[in-house]
C-alpha cells in the first residue's frame, strides 16, 4: 500500500473531450467492488497506461483511507487490479499497487484463452493494447456472454503511452512517475539496452514536467477483437468447442 502515502486523487488530471473531468466521469458508477484487468503483450508494455492504473489504484484507496494502516483496527486492502501476461510475465507491477503475486497472471495467447482468465478474475474495467482488430477471434459464445454481462468498459491504451484518436488523457505527477520508472529499472527480464529505450519513450511523454498518457474508448465488441491478433485455437479450445 505504499502508494497511499504518496498519492492522491487530485494529483490526476483528466481530460475527455479535451475538457477537463473527474476520474467518476470516466469510469462512472467506480466503486471499491471494481475489478480491473489489463492485457499486456509486450517487455513493460502496461506502463503505457500506468497513469490509468495509479489513477484507479488512488481512487479506490479513496474508499477507505480513514481505516487504512497497520495498527490495531485498522486494514491492509489492495485494489482488484489484475495484469494478464501473454506468452510470459512481461514486468513485476509491486510498486504499482498490483498486489499480491497471485494477480499477475500468465495467460495463453489465444482470444479464448484470455478472455477466460479475464472471466475466472470477474473483471469489470478492460484496457487492452491498441492493435488492428483479429477479424474473426473463435470465442465460445458462454464466455462471451459472461463478460459482456459484467465488464461495464473497456478501453484501449499503447505501449507508447500514446493511442490513435484519443479521448481521453491522463496527465500523472512526479511522485506516479516516480512508481513507473521503479517498476520499469527494476525488470529483471530486461537488458539494459531495453531498459534505455523505454526510458527515453517515456521522457517523450512529458509535457511540461509531467508525463501525459492517451486512451480511447472501446465498445465491448472493439475489446474482444483486441486481445490478440493470433487467430490460432487451443487444442484445449477445441475440445471445449468438440464438447459444447
Amino acid at each position: 500500500m505504499h502508494t497511499t502515502k504518496d498519492l492522491k486523487s487530485t494529483d490526476f488530471q483528466i481530460e475527455r473531450e479535451n475538457e477537463l473531468v473527474q476520474f467518476d466521469d470516466v469510469l462512472q458508477r467506480f466503486s471499491q467492488f471494481d475489478r480491473i484487468g489489463i492485457i499486456v503483450r509486450q517487455p513493460c508494455g502496461s506502463i503505457g497506461a500506468s497513469a490509468f492504473l495509479l489513477a484507479t489504484i488512488t481512487r479506490f484507496y479513496d474508499f477507505f483511507r480513514p481505516q487504512l494502516g497497520n495498527g490495531l483496527g485498522q486494514i491492509r486492502i489492495y485494489p482488484e487490479v489484475f495484469v494478464f501476461h501473454v506468452g510470459k510475465k512481461q514486468m513485476d507491477h509491486y510498486w504499482l499497487d498490483i498486489w499480491p503475486p497471485h494477480k499477475e497472471v500468465v495467460v495463453e495467447d489465444e482470444s479464448e484463452q484470455i478472455l477466460q482468465a479475464v472471466n475466472d478474475r470477474g473483471i469489470t474495467r478492460l484496457l487492452i493494447e491498441e492493435m488492428p482488430h483479429c477479424i474473426n477471434p473463435v470465442y465460445l459464445p458462454e464466455t462471451l456472454t459472461s463478460a459482456k454481462n459484467r465488464i461495464t468498459s473497456a478501453f484501449v491504451y499503447s505501449k507508447t503511452g500514446r493511442v490513435r484518436d484519443p479521448d481521453i488523457s491522463i496527465t500523472s505527477c512526479e511522485m506516479a512517475e516516480n512508481y513507473v520508472l521503479k517498476s520499469l529499472t527494476g525488470s529483471d527480464n530486461l537488458s539494459l539496452d531495453k531498459k534505455d529505450e523505454l526510458l527515453r519513450q517515456r521522457k517523450q511523454l512529458k509535457e511540461g514536467r509531467f508525463v501525459k498518457e492517451t486512451y480511447r474508448t472501446a465498445t465491448f465488441q472493439e475489446a474482444v477483437r483486441m486481445l490478440t491478433p493470433s487467430t490460432d485455437v487451443s487444442e484445449l479450445t477445441k475440445q471445449y468447442i468438440a464438447l459444447s
